[in-house]
């Protein structure tokens, strides 16, 4: 991490509590000139020093540190307008193929959200189901099955194979 952002953002944390520099060396247990050359970027804060402003500001490490992150809109762009893609069906159609892998993501979402609730009872309800620990495994497993079958069926696309999802119920045909 360069100086200048790690500097900036100590004291942009400083200011926002009212500290001066004199108050947090005090509240930090740091020396004076050492809080000076951090701000200044003339050097870096390492290990017990920099644990020891995040406890003084109350943030964690990263929020000092990762705080140089941008956020890349274009990703967040494309994700909102790849919702658009509905649009396309009416206009393509949809062969065998997209029925199977949209009945197969109705079904895996059926399942995964009955699963959800089912924990939800077992936690919030006076009943006591026996199945936490076995909950959280069958969420891990339907997502390993959703991976497996979109992995899989991508081969078997590649080799020219045909494709079909299971197990799926028919919700659409």
């Amino acid at each position: 991490m360069k100086n200048k952002v790690l500097a900036r953002r100590i004291k942009e944390l400083r200011n926002k509590n009212g500290f001066s520099q004199e108050e947090l060396a005090e509240k930090t247990g740091l020396s004076l000139r050492t809080i000076q050359r951090i701000e200044n970027g003339e050097t870096e804060p390492r290990g017990d020093s920099l644990k020891k402003i995040a406890t003084t500001f109350r943030v964690s490490l990263d929020e000092i540190t990762d705080s140089n992150i941008v956020e890349d809109k274009n990703i967040l762009v494309l994700l909102n307008l790849s919702q658009l893609g509905f649009l396309a069906f009416p206009l393509v159609g949809i062969n065998n193929v997209g029925i199977s892998i949209l009945n197969f993501q109705i079904t895996w979402t059926i399942a995964l959200c009955l699963l959800y609730i089912s924990i939800f009872l077992r936690f919030f309800t006076p009943f006591k189901l026996s199945m936490p620990i076995s909950g959280i495994f069958g969420i891990f497993i339907l997502y390993a099955i959703n991976l497996f079958m979109i992995g899989y069926t991508t081969i078997k696309h590649l080799k020219g194979k045909e494709i079909i999802y299971k197990p799926s119920f028919k919700f659409i045909k």
